[in-house]
């Protein structure tokens, strides 16, 4: 076995080849860069628009003088434990066992590897 040495011909890389290439990269940057400017801001925005809707609230509460009453965390989570439990509760439970049984086969002339060689009907094999 004869290990010939393997090299890259540079001058098969044009110009525009590198153009492409370094505007792909760039676009794969900056994408990521955006998505993680979003993702980073995300939690911002939700603040922001929860805190308008407080004052919302705050303003349609004294003009119509109801009570606001939020959920306690312990409701809370007995409503999430309640779904949760009921949502697994769709499921079919299985028992997890898997029995193997060896099941003995009927002698069977298709599975027979004796009739997988070829019969001439003249008698000579080729």
């Amino acid at each position: 076995m004869i290990l010939e040495s393997i090299s890259f011909d540079f001058s098969h890389i044009t110009n525009s080849a590198i153009i492409i290439a370094i505007s792909g990269y760039l676009i794969i940057f900056t994408a990521l860069v955006l998505l993680y400017l979003v993702f980073n801001n995300i939690p911002k925005l939700i603040k922001m628009n929860l805190r308008s809707r407080r004052k919302n609230q705050k303003g349609i509460e004294e003009t119509t003088k109801e009570e606001h009453f939020d959920t306690p965390g312990e409701v809370n989570a007995a409503i999430a434990t309640a779904l949760y439990m009921y949502f697994n509760e769709l499921h079919d439970e299985e028992s997890n066992i898997i029995t193997m049984q060896k099941i003995s086969k009927r002698y069977s002339p298709w599975s027979s590897k004796i009739y997988g060689l070829r019969n001439n009907p003249g008698g000579s094999r080729f």
